[in-house]
């Protein structure tokens, strides 16, 4: 070693060592863990907060040197390299000069790959909620604007209102979103306004799966309707009563009214909901009740339903003979109607068969396991949802749908066999399991031959399998019949469409069926088989309608199943126009401009389009839906082709929604 050398080696800075090193005497080491660049946002935020705070945190450095092992003069940065990044943007914009000083600490002794991937990878980045709150105090301490905030960050001043707005939600909601239990796009949905009183109300109505668009439709419903559900089911005078202001217009030709303090609204509504619940609990005897402003999600409960009242033989017999007179006093009467005798006699044997009661009811034991939850339907009446079951009320005697030792691994070989679930007086314990499968299998062929020669019993097997599966969830299971049917619920996906009047239909009738249906699915063969085919038919509609999935989801892209709807919506004469109307909040608000005209010229003329075509989006729905009310229009995927329809000029297309999807059944 020469002289030179020795004292170059005697200067060089130990290991730990904080030196001062001008910029351009740092460069980026070979060795750094991180290949991946550096975003230009990120290198933008290290220039603004080192311009406006300095370097905070001096990189680690080791010393280059030459093939010979002498120093170069030059630095190799090992952690920093974002830091050397955004002081070189700062060079580069005359900030600072190129040989700008800066602290470093040098690092002689660790491996410079193995302690750069230390420093990328054991670190944890600071909850969104954390930044949220520190740019909130700044701006409140310190009096920070967000140009202000964002230039010592190097965020846009757009970013920084975000910030600013999330870090101002209501406590209840940050700790919701730090726990886990709220995601930030609901977070900042419940953010869209300011009023962290509206934010907790929202906050306690929802669930925690309810989605952005849900939660921002209710944060932002600054006024109400007087025609909107709460507010029939409520009152206006209710609302006025406990000091709720009232918007009205008085140069309208309705005198249109809004309802200005929607937290008192909702308060009301609820306070409501729960009283009816708990009325409901004591008078019917209902072992809980529950208060919602939505529609349930019901498919987690069990459900017991009404069972016929059993009458004394002269009640029986009372009950006919009034009906009989009241069937023949209807048909007597004339072009003229009912004499005011025969009026007041219909209402005497009217209130003497309502004294009677209901021909179903709930029994006293069900009610001591069941419930009732008590909703706001869309037509604004309280809708009540009995005999739910929750899990831990089920039956203790109710068998389950899965034996209790499938999936077991007991030991025990191909050539034996349990044969606990063998006939009575069978002892298949001495047969393989081959031989068993061999013999079922003839059996199960006999099986089939004779279920096809029996019609009667070919009917009964579908709709038991079928009805086991609607209205007993899970034991599916018990039916020899290799038929699967999948029930999806709608409301989640369009809310209120069980509370429209198709979806009413469709719940009666499944009621109706569950109060002809035993509890218990082990009893069930022996109700289907008694019925009439003709009552086993209109079971078996009830059962295939509820199976019934035609939704157009971009996700599920099914054309042969679309296709195969609408042929059967041809089949059955489906007319949605007397299940579905257009409004502004179901269609008009949800569409462009032109849509919305395109609908009111098909309904009302090309007039009636150009007079409104100048109106604002919110404006133009209102009076969309006034102008197609009664009109019976419908938008394209709702409307069923006809197999005769055909196109009025050569060469028309078939009508396509606005994805090209053709309706037309091939």
């Amino acid at each position: 070693m020469t002289a030179q050398s020795t004292q170059t080696v005697a200067t060089e800075p130990q290991h730990g060592a904080e030196i001062t090193v001008p910029l351009n005497r740092l460069k980026a080491s070979p060795k750094n863990a991180r290949k991946t660049p550096h975003s230009p946002a990120t290198i933008e935020a290290f220039a603004a907060s080192i311009k406006a705070k300095g370097v905070l945190q001096p990189p680690v450095v080791e010393i280059e040197r030459d093939g010979e092992g002498v120093p170069t003069g030059n630095y190799l940065i090992t952690i920093g390299e974002g830091r050397r990044q955004g002081l070189r943007l700062l060079a580069k914009r005359k900030a600072i000069k190129r040989t700008y000083p800066v602290r470093v600490i040098v690092d002689v002794e660790n491996d410079a790959h193995e302690i750069s991937l230390d420093e990328n990878m054991t670190r944890e980045a600071m909850h969104p909620a954390d930044q949220f709150e520190a740019f909130q105090r700044l701006a409140s301490e310190k009096g920070y604007g967000p140009e202000e905030i964002g230039a010592r960050f190097g965020v846009s001043a757009h970013v920084v209102r975000q910030r600013l707005r999330l870090g101002s939600a209501a406590p209840e909601l940050m700790a919701a979103y730090r726990a886990g239990t709220l995601a930030l796009d609901q977070l900042t949905a419940f953010c869209v306004s300011e009023d962290q009183g509206r934010q907790r109300q929202v906050f306690e109505q929802i669930g925690p799966h309810t989605p952005a668009y849900a939660i921002r439709r209710a944060m932002t419903e600054a006024k109400v309707r007087v025609d909107d559900r709460r507010v029939r089911f409520v009152g206006v005078e209710a609302y006025a009563v406990a000091g709720g202001g009232i918007l009205r217009d008085l140069f309208t030709e309705d005198g249109g009214a809004w309802l200005e303090d929607v937290a008192l609204l909702d308060r009301l509504v609820c306070e409501k909901l729960v009283g009816l619940a708990d009325e409901a609990r004591e008078r019917e005897g209902w072992k809980w009740a529950e208060a919602g402003l939505d529609y349930p999600d019901v498919s987690a409960f069990g459900r017991v339903y009404p069972v016929a009242v059993e009458r004394s033989e002269a009640d029986a017999a009372e009950i006919t003979a009034l009906s009989e007179e009241y069937d023949g006093i209807v048909s007597e009467a004339g072009d003229d109607g009912l004499s005011p005798e025969a009026d007041a006699r219909l209402e005497e044997i009217d209130k003497a068969l309502q004294a009677f009661g209901p021909d179903f009811a709930y029994a006293p034991e069900a009610r001591t396991r069941a419930g009732v939850m008590v909703t706001l339907g869309h037509d604004g009446l309280a809708r009540f949802e009995r005999g739910l079951v929750r899990a831990e009320d089920v039956p203790a005697d109710l068998p389950s749908p899965w034996p209790e030792d499938e999936g077991a691994d007991d030991g025990a070989d191909s050539e034996t066999q349990s044969g606990s679930d063998a006939p009575e007086g069978e002892t298949p314990s001495a047969l393989s399991d081959r031989l068993l499968i061999d013999l079922t299998a003839h059996k199960t062929m006999g099986l089939r031959d004779a279920v096809q020669a029996d019609v009667n019993a070919a009917l009964a097997t579908v709709v038991h399998a079928l009805v086991l599966q609607v209205f007993y969830p899970g034991y599916g299971v018990w039916t020899p019949l290799q038929l699967r049917l999948t029930t999806t619920g709608l409301e989640r996906l369009a809310p209120g469409v069980d509370d429209g009047p198709a979806g009413r239909r469709v719940r009666d009738r499944c009621e109706a069926w569950g109060a002809r249906l035993p509890e218990r699915p082990e009893d069930l063969w022996g109700v289907v088989a008694a019925l009439a085919p003709s009552d086993q038919l209109d079971l078996m509609a009830c059962c295939a309608g509820v199976g019934l999935y035609a939704v157009r989801d971009p996700h599920d892209r099914r054309p042969g199943a679309l296709a195969q709807a609408e042929t059967l919506a041809t089949a059955v004469g489906l007319d949605m126009a007397g299940r579905w109307t257009a409004t502004a909040a179901s269609y008009f608000t949800r569409v462009a401009k032109p849509k919305v005209l395109e609908a009111v010229t098909e309904a009302a003329g090309a007039q009636e389009a150009a007079r409104i075509a100048g109106f604002k989006k919110a404006d133009m729905a209102e009076a969309a839906e006034r102008l197609v009310e009664g009109k019976g229009w419908l938008p394209v995927p709702l409307r069923t082709v006809s197999d005769a329809a055909e196109p009025e000029e050569p060469g028309a297309e078939t009508p396509r929604d606005d994805d090209g999807y053709s309706f037309a059944a091939e």
